[in-house]
């Protein structure tokens, strides 16, 4: 086997792994803002200015994970194709 073909599959590997923990990362995201959203329907103490801070924080932080996700979609493609090109 040939280190091209070696470095190849450590990159679709390690993409593997990068897009199941993105999905995993993002379902947890999504089930604990469906549990904060019930726990304020139902906990009528918190102000809304509490509530819209911590809702412009899970906001940014979907936000920040859809940048990283982007980016890292981009370097695996750069990288893959730095590959492809070794040929």
């Amino acid at each position: 086997m040939n280190t091209l073909h070696i470095a190849q599959q450590m990159i679709g590997f390690n993409k593997s792994a990068y897009d199941h923990n993105i999905r995993a990362m993002s379902g947890l995201h999504e089930q604990t803002e469906r549990v904060i959203n019930k726990f304020w329907q139902k906990a009528p103490m918190f102000p809304e200015e509490g509530k819209k801070v911590i809702s412009d924080w899970m906001t940014a932080y979907k936000k920040g994970c859809e940048d990283l996700k982007n980016s890292m979609d981009d370097n695996f493609k750069n990288v893959e194709d730095f590959f492809k090109d070794a040929k």
